[in-house]
């Protein structure tokens, strides 16, 4: 009782999976991805092996429907199976068994270039096709297009059991931590009463810790956003001087420290400018003032 929809980003090459069920951690058996490859969602009775060979396939110059075939010409239990998959060029292909449609609830997918949703105990067919206008509708980064479409599955009446849990992956090449592996997003909720909603939230903590700062959003640090940064660090023991509005070396090392404390990892080194979205979350956590222009 699941419903997936799978994503290219054409102006990046990003692919990502983005899923809902009411099933527990549904992260670890329906999204599987490959940068510059593919993704393959694969649920219903989930045959893990469609998304791990799926891949090789489309790996090795299959199209998405060539790979699906071969795939379902191995397995026995087809019938049972629901599965979809997008490549690198955005080729799409879906399928879901005859037994699916026997089911409580509606079971099927749609499609449109860039992208496929698909799900099976649903509310209706609506529940895929708002996930495809959702989809094509934003012009967001995929990770946050894919959740939109979620969101708008669930309010399409989603999963006719109700929600347990929910994932995202997005694959980019360079695009993971530190720009060393290609995971750009990962993020699973196991089990929750809102999961696309912790979903949205874990993925705001994901961009914090994980993504760099976007240039655009970087200011100097100034008087003013001095006494500020100072009044945070003292908040957390990194700053024990007086709260003036200098800057020097040792303060901007004791700066560096206090980020890394708070998981700012990959926004620290900004050449002596700060990133106005970190200081949106300080304050937050423990001041409330206005962000500087």
């Amino acid at each position: 009782m699941t419903y997936s929809i799978l994503g290219r980003d054409a102006s990046n090459g990003d692919l990502g999976v983005a899923v809902q069920s009411k099933f527990p951690g549904v992260g670890s058996l329906v999204p599987y991805g490959e940068a510059d490859v593919g993704v393959v969602a694969t649920q219903g009775f989930g045959n893990p092996r469609h998304g791990s060979v799926g891949l090789k396939l489309l790996k090795s110059g299959a199209t998405p429907q060539q790979a699906l075939e071969v795939l379902l010409n191995d397995d026995s239990r087809r019938h049972e199976r629901q599965f979809a998959m997008v490549d690198g060029r955005g080729r799409v292909a879906a399928y879901t068994g005859t037994d699916l449609h026997s089911w409580n609830g509606w079971s099927g997918s749609a499609a449109s270039h860039d992208c496929v949703a698909l799900g099976n105990g649903l509310a209706g067919s609506a529940v895929v096709d708002r996930m495809i206008t959702a989809f094509e509708g934003s012009r967001a980064s995929l990770a946050e297009r894919l959740m939109s479409a979620l969101q708008a599955g669930e309010r399409a009446g989603g999963d006719i059991r109700g929600q347990q849990s929910a994932a995202l992956l997005v694959v980019r090449r360079d695009g993971g931590y530190g720009s060393l592996d290609d995971r750009h997003v990962v993020i699973s909720i196991y089990d929750h009463e809102q999961p696309i909603q912790e979903l949205l939230r874990c993925y705001r903590l994901h961009r914090l810790s994980y993504f760099p700062s976007d240039p655009t959003n970087l200011v100097p640090i100034d008087p003013e956003l001095a006494l500020e940064l100072k009044s945070l660090m003292a908040t957390r023991g990194y700053h024990r001087g007086e709260l003036d509005d200098s800057w020097d070396a040792s303060t901007q090392r004791q700066l560096e420290l206090f980020l890394g404390s708070e998981n700012y990892d990959n926004r620290i080194d900004n050449g002596g400018l700060f990133d106005v979205e970190v200081l949106a979350d300080l304050r937050l956590r423990y001041g409330h003032r206005s962000t500087p222009q």
